[in-house]
């Protein structure tokens, strides 16, 4: 469901930060409407967001990539440093964004493109506070033929024999976020719950010394264990 109509915790903290007045207002707008969620800030440009970030401490800050003043990669970089806490969310309006592989080197905990339907960023919202590394699925290939050109190696060694460490459920579901799939999708196409698909990514991160979803669906790539399935 994409609107709960019951909480027992406290909302998701939102910070906006967009250069466009229109479109944030918009979002904010749509964000609010949720029981789970609500705007605690805007800001039109990276350092804006430094600031009201320090004194609002967001639960996750929503931020464009390109914005005058500081972009949003400079920004989530100073904010992986000092808020090391809050989650990011980077949007961006083009599939063939630059700031891609630059923006997941930082560690942000998110990628989306802005055309996304409103359900959908609800969604991803929720996935990065289950801690999920949500990237819109069209840049998945992209990102992932970046990574295979050597643009980004993992931070722990690779073991040489995955299919030792890896069980056959395991390996299933990372050629699935190697797809660009969120726990709740892969629980759906495997019939199974999304707790049990959190528990074998968790998993097999702690097998492969592993940070992230975004890592680990590389190293499927590099070792051929197979493409995302269409």
């Amino acid at each position: 469901m994409s609107n709960p109509t019951t909480r027992t915790t406290t909302p998701i903290r939102v910070l906006l930060v967009d250069d466009q007045g229109l479109f944030r207002g918009a979002i904010a707008s749509v964000l609010d409407r949720q029981a789970d969620m609500t705007v605690v800030g805007e800001a039109a440009n990276g350092l804006e967001a430094l600031e009201q970030a320090h004194t609002l401490q967001p639960d996750v800050i929503v931020m464009d990539v390109e914005m005058p003043v500081m972009d949003g990669v400079e920004a989530a970089g100073l904010m992986r440093e000092q808020l090391p806490h809050v989650k990011i969310v980077m949007l961006t309006v083009s599939e063939e964004d630059d700031h891609l592989l630059g923006a997941v080197r930082l560690g942000v905990h998110g990628y989306l493109l802005k055309d996304m339907r409103p359900e959908q960023l609800f969604d991803m919202i929720r996935s990065v506070m289950r801690n999920e590394t949500p990237v819109a699925p069209s840049l998945v290939g992209r990102l992932l033929a970046e990574l295979r050109q050597g643009g980004q190696k993992p931070r722990s060694p690779e073991p040489s024999r995955p299919d030792v460490l890896l069980s056959a459920r395991e390996l299933e579901i990372l050629r699935l976020v190697a797809h660009g799939m969120s726990n709740k999708e892969i629980g759906g196409r495997l019939s199974i719950t999304e707790g049990t698909v959190k528990n074998h990514v968790h998993n097999a991160l702690q097998k492969l010394g592993m940070e992230n979803r975004i890592q680990a669906a590389a190293y499927i790539v590099r070792q051929g264990l197979g493409t995302p399935p269409r």
